[in-house]
Protein backbone atom coordinates (compact mmCIF):
# COMPACT_ATOMS: atom_id res chain seq x y z
CA UNK A 1 0.00 0.00 0.00
CA UNK A 2 2.94 2.36 -0.62
CA UNK A 3 0.81 4.18 -3.19
CA UNK A 4 -2.13 4.64 -0.84
CA UNK A 5 -3.68 8.10 -1.20
CA UNK A 6 -1.45 9.03 -4.14
CA UNK A 7 -3.41 11.04 -6.69
CA UNK A 8 -3.20 9.64 -10.21
CA UNK A 9 -4.53 10.87 -13.56
CA UNK A 10 -5.13 8.17 -16.17
CA UNK A 11 -6.04 9.40 -19.64
CA UNK A 12 -8.17 7.08 -21.74
CA UNK A 13 -8.97 5.18 -18.57
CA UNK A 14 -12.48 4.04 -19.43
CA UNK A 15 -11.50 1.12 -21.64
CA UNK A 16 -8.80 -1.42 -22.45
CA UNK A 17 -5.33 -1.00 -20.98
CA UNK A 18 -6.39 2.21 -19.26
CA UNK A 19 -9.19 0.42 -17.44
CA UNK A 20 -6.76 -2.27 -16.32
CA UNK A 21 -4.49 0.43 -14.88
CA UNK A 22 -7.46 2.07 -13.16
CA UNK A 23 -8.36 -1.25 -11.52
CA UNK A 24 -4.81 -1.81 -10.27
CA UNK A 25 -4.36 1.73 -9.00
CA UNK A 26 -7.68 1.57 -7.19
CA UNK A 27 -6.65 -1.67 -5.49
CA UNK A 28 -3.42 0.06 -4.41
CA UNK A 29 -5.44 2.74 -2.63
CA UNK A 30 -4.89 5.64 -5.03
CA UNK A 31 -7.20 8.56 -5.62
CA UNK A 32 -7.99 8.31 -9.31
CA UNK A 33 -8.97 10.81 -11.97
CA UNK A 34 -10.05 9.30 -15.27
CA UNK A 35 -10.09 11.51 -18.37
CA UNK A 36 -11.89 9.96 -21.31
CA UNK A 37 -14.18 11.01 -24.12
CA UNK A 38 -16.65 8.22 -23.28
CA UNK A 39 -18.94 9.97 -20.83
CA UNK A 40 -21.26 7.02 -20.30
CA UNK A 41 -18.51 4.58 -19.34
CA UNK A 42 -16.74 7.20 -17.27
CA UNK A 43 -19.82 7.92 -15.19
CA UNK A 44 -20.31 4.19 -14.72
CA UNK A 45 -16.77 3.86 -13.37
CA UNK A 46 -17.28 6.79 -11.01
CA UNK A 47 -20.37 5.05 -9.65
CA UNK A 48 -18.63 1.70 -9.26
CA UNK A 49 -15.22 2.70 -7.86
CA UNK A 50 -15.12 4.66 -4.62
CA UNK A 51 -13.02 7.79 -4.82
CA UNK A 52 -12.80 7.82 -8.60
CA UNK A 53 -13.41 11.13 -10.33
CA UNK A 54 -14.32 11.22 -13.99
CA UNK A 55 -13.77 14.22 -16.25
CA UNK A 56 -15.11 13.89 -19.77
CA UNK A 57 -12.26 15.12 -21.96
CA UNK A 58 -11.40 15.16 -25.63
CA UNK A 59 -7.66 14.66 -25.25
CA UNK A 60 -7.02 16.01 -28.76
CA UNK A 61 -8.26 19.44 -27.60
CA UNK A 62 -5.78 21.65 -25.74
CA UNK A 63 -8.54 23.75 -24.09
CA UNK A 64 -10.22 20.62 -22.73
CA UNK A 65 -6.93 19.28 -21.37
CA UNK A 66 -6.26 22.64 -19.70
CA UNK A 67 -9.76 22.52 -18.17
CA UNK A 68 -8.96 19.03 -16.87
CA UNK A 69 -5.90 20.30 -15.02
CA UNK A 70 -7.82 23.27 -13.67
CA UNK A 71 -10.28 20.78 -12.18
CA UNK A 72 -7.42 18.79 -10.65
CA UNK A 73 -5.85 21.93 -9.18
CA UNK A 74 -9.15 23.00 -7.64
CA UNK A 75 -10.21 19.55 -6.43
CA UNK A 76 -6.88 18.09 -5.28
CA UNK A 77 -4.33 20.90 -5.27
CA UNK A 78 -1.69 18.75 -6.88
CA UNK A 79 -1.05 15.43 -8.62
CA UNK A 80 1.38 12.60 -7.90
CA UNK A 81 1.17 10.31 -10.94
CA UNK A 82 0.34 10.96 -14.59
CA UNK A 83 -0.30 8.03 -16.92
CA UNK A 84 -0.57 9.15 -20.53
CA UNK A 85 -2.48 6.17 -21.82
CA UNK A 86 -5.03 7.57 -24.27
CA UNK A 87 -4.65 6.23 -27.78
CA UNK A 88 -6.69 5.98 -30.96
CA UNK A 89 -5.83 4.48 -34.33
CA UNK A 90 -6.85 4.57 -37.95
CA UNK A 91 -5.29 1.88 -40.11
CA UNK A 92 -5.82 2.56 -43.78
CA UNK A 93 -3.77 2.73 -46.98
CA UNK A 94 -1.27 5.59 -46.99
CA UNK A 95 -2.73 7.16 -50.12
CA UNK A 96 -6.15 7.31 -48.48
CA UNK A 97 -5.04 8.77 -45.14
CA UNK A 98 -6.13 12.38 -44.81
CA UNK A 99 -4.20 15.12 -43.04
CA UNK A 100 -7.22 15.56 -40.73
CA UNK A 101 -7.03 11.91 -39.69
CA UNK A 102 -3.27 12.19 -39.18
CA UNK A 103 -3.72 15.30 -37.02
CA UNK A 104 -6.45 13.72 -34.90
CA UNK A 105 -4.30 10.69 -34.12
CA UNK A 106 -1.14 12.69 -33.40
CA UNK A 107 -3.05 15.24 -31.33
CA UNK A 108 -4.76 12.56 -29.26
CA UNK A 109 -1.89 10.13 -28.78
CA UNK A 110 1.18 12.38 -28.71
CA UNK A 111 0.32 16.05 -28.30
CA UNK A 112 -1.96 15.28 -25.34
CA UNK A 113 0.96 13.59 -23.55
CA UNK A 114 3.10 16.70 -24.04
CA UNK A 115 0.35 19.02 -22.77
CA UNK A 116 -0.49 16.81 -19.79
CA UNK A 117 3.18 16.46 -18.84
CA UNK A 118 3.72 20.21 -19.07
CA UNK A 119 0.66 21.00 -16.97
CA UNK A 120 1.57 18.28 -14.47
CA UNK A 121 5.02 19.82 -14.04
CA UNK A 122 3.43 23.23 -13.46
CA UNK A 123 0.91 21.88 -10.98
CA UNK A 124 2.99 19.67 -8.73
CA UNK A 125 4.73 20.86 -5.60
CA UNK A 126 8.53 21.27 -5.89
CA UNK A 127 10.72 18.28 -5.07
CA UNK A 128 7.85 16.01 -4.08
CA UNK A 129 7.27 12.47 -5.30
CA UNK A 130 6.17 12.29 -8.93
CA UNK A 131 5.87 9.85 -11.81
CA UNK A 132 4.97 10.11 -15.50
CA UNK A 133 4.31 6.94 -17.47
CA UNK A 134 3.63 7.06 -21.20
CA UNK A 135 1.90 4.10 -22.84
CA UNK A 136 3.37 3.63 -26.32
CA UNK A 137 3.37 0.42 -28.41
CA UNK A 138 5.74 -2.05 -30.02
CA UNK A 139 4.55 -0.43 -33.25
CA UNK A 140 7.09 2.31 -32.52
CA UNK A 141 9.62 -0.32 -33.59
CA UNK A 142 7.83 -2.40 -36.23
CA UNK A 143 4.98 -1.80 -38.65
CA UNK A 144 2.32 -3.19 -40.91
CA UNK A 145 1.11 -1.38 -44.03
CA UNK A 146 -1.27 1.47 -43.36
CA UNK A 147 -0.08 2.27 -39.84
CA UNK A 148 1.81 5.53 -40.47
CA UNK A 149 -0.08 7.85 -38.13
CA UNK A 150 -0.33 5.40 -35.24
CA UNK A 151 3.32 4.34 -35.54
CA UNK A 152 4.48 7.97 -35.67
CA UNK A 153 2.48 8.84 -32.57
CA UNK A 154 3.90 5.94 -30.59
CA UNK A 155 7.44 6.56 -31.76
CA UNK A 156 6.99 10.15 -30.68
CA UNK A 157 5.94 9.00 -27.21
CA UNK A 158 9.11 6.96 -26.81
CA UNK A 159 11.26 9.97 -27.74
CA UNK A 160 9.15 12.34 -25.65
CA UNK A 161 9.82 10.11 -22.65
CA UNK A 162 13.60 10.55 -22.52
CA UNK A 163 13.29 14.25 -23.40
CA UNK A 164 10.91 14.79 -20.47
CA UNK A 165 13.15 12.79 -18.16
CA UNK A 166 16.00 15.15 -19.01
CA UNK A 167 13.93 18.32 -18.68
CA UNK A 168 12.28 17.32 -15.40
CA UNK A 169 15.30 15.84 -13.64
CA UNK A 170 15.55 18.76 -11.21
CA UNK A 171 11.94 18.31 -10.14
CA UNK A 172 12.35 14.88 -8.51
CA UNK A 173 10.14 13.48 -11.26
CA UNK A 174 10.88 10.24 -13.09
CA UNK A 175 9.49 9.62 -16.56
CA UNK A 176 9.21 6.23 -18.24
CA UNK A 177 7.45 4.59 -21.15
CA UNK A 178 5.79 1.19 -21.59
CA UNK A 179 5.46 -0.35 -25.05
CA UNK A 180 2.85 -3.11 -24.99
CA UNK A 181 2.69 -5.77 -27.67
CA UNK A 182 -0.45 -7.80 -28.34
CA UNK A 183 -2.72 -6.95 -25.40
CA UNK A 184 -6.15 -8.52 -25.63
CA UNK A 185 -8.78 -6.24 -24.15
CA UNK A 186 -11.86 -8.22 -25.15
CA UNK A 187 -13.32 -11.53 -24.02
CA UNK A 188 -11.19 -14.70 -23.84
CA UNK A 189 -13.37 -16.54 -26.37
CA UNK A 190 -12.38 -14.01 -29.01
CA UNK A 191 -8.89 -15.50 -28.98
CA UNK A 192 -9.93 -19.10 -29.61
CA UNK A 193 -10.15 -19.89 -33.31
CA UNK A 194 -9.98 -23.67 -33.09
CA UNK A 195 -12.10 -24.96 -30.25
CA UNK A 196 -15.18 -22.93 -29.35
CA UNK A 197 -16.00 -25.49 -26.68
CA UNK A 198 -12.98 -24.31 -24.69
CA UNK A 199 -13.03 -20.53 -25.07
CA UNK A 200 -10.50 -19.98 -22.31
CA UNK A 201 -7.76 -21.57 -24.39
CA UNK A 202 -5.86 -19.72 -27.07
CA UNK A 203 -5.32 -21.17 -30.51
CA UNK A 204 -1.91 -22.52 -31.47
CA UNK A 205 -1.48 -19.58 -33.83
CA UNK A 206 -2.11 -17.08 -31.03
CA UNK A 207 0.38 -18.76 -28.71
CA UNK A 208 3.11 -19.40 -31.28
CA UNK A 209 3.76 -15.69 -31.80
CA UNK A 210 4.97 -15.29 -28.21
CA UNK A 211 7.79 -16.84 -26.20
CA UNK A 212 5.42 -16.58 -23.23
CA UNK A 213 2.94 -18.86 -25.08
CA UNK A 214 0.10 -16.44 -24.46
CA UNK A 215 -1.05 -12.98 -25.44
CA UNK A 216 -1.00 -10.14 -22.97
CA UNK A 217 -3.75 -8.66 -20.82
CA UNK A 218 -4.23 -5.15 -19.41
CA UNK A 219 -3.17 -6.51 -16.01
CA UNK A 220 0.32 -7.20 -17.41
CA UNK A 221 0.72 -3.51 -18.19
CA UNK A 222 -0.88 -2.39 -14.94
CA UNK A 223 1.59 -4.40 -12.85
CA UNK A 224 4.53 -2.62 -14.47
CA UNK A 225 2.85 0.72 -13.81
CA UNK A 226 2.65 -0.16 -10.13
CA UNK A 227 6.33 -1.15 -10.13
CA UNK A 228 7.45 2.07 -11.81
CA UNK A 229 5.36 4.10 -9.37
CA UNK A 230 6.94 2.49 -6.32
CA UNK A 231 8.61 5.29 -4.34
CA UNK A 232 11.96 3.45 -4.22
CA UNK A 233 12.13 2.89 -8.00
CA UNK A 234 13.25 6.41 -8.88
CA UNK A 235 16.53 5.19 -10.42
CA UNK A 236 14.52 4.00 -13.42
CA UNK A 237 13.88 7.01 -15.63
CA UNK A 238 13.95 7.89 -19.31
CA UNK A 239 13.39 4.25 -20.21
CA UNK A 240 11.08 2.44 -22.61
CA UNK A 241 10.10 -1.00 -21.32
CA UNK A 242 8.59 -3.50 -23.73
CA UNK A 243 5.93 -5.96 -22.56
CA UNK A 244 5.14 -8.26 -25.46
CA UNK A 245 5.72 -11.86 -24.38
CA UNK A 246 8.96 -11.77 -26.36
CA UNK A 247 7.21 -11.26 -29.70
CA UNK A 248 9.54 -8.52 -30.97
CA UNK A 249 12.55 -10.76 -30.24
CA UNK A 250 11.19 -13.65 -32.30
CA UNK A 251 13.03 -14.40 -35.55
CA UNK A 252 10.67 -14.96 -38.46
CA UNK A 253 11.79 -16.61 -41.70
CA UNK A 254 9.59 -17.27 -44.69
Amino acid sequence: MLLKDKTVLITGGAHGIGLGIVTAMSAAGCQIIVADIDGSKGKQLAAEIAGLHFVKTDMSSEPEVINLFQFIAKQFGSLDILINNVGISVFKPLLELSVAEWDTILNTNLRSAFICSREFARLRKPQTYGRIINIASTRYLMSEPGSEAYAASKGGLVSLTHALAASLQDKNLSVNCISPGWIHTGQPEELSHEDKAQPEELSHEDKAQHFSRRVGTPADIARLCLYLCHPENDFITGQNLTIDGGMTKKMIYS
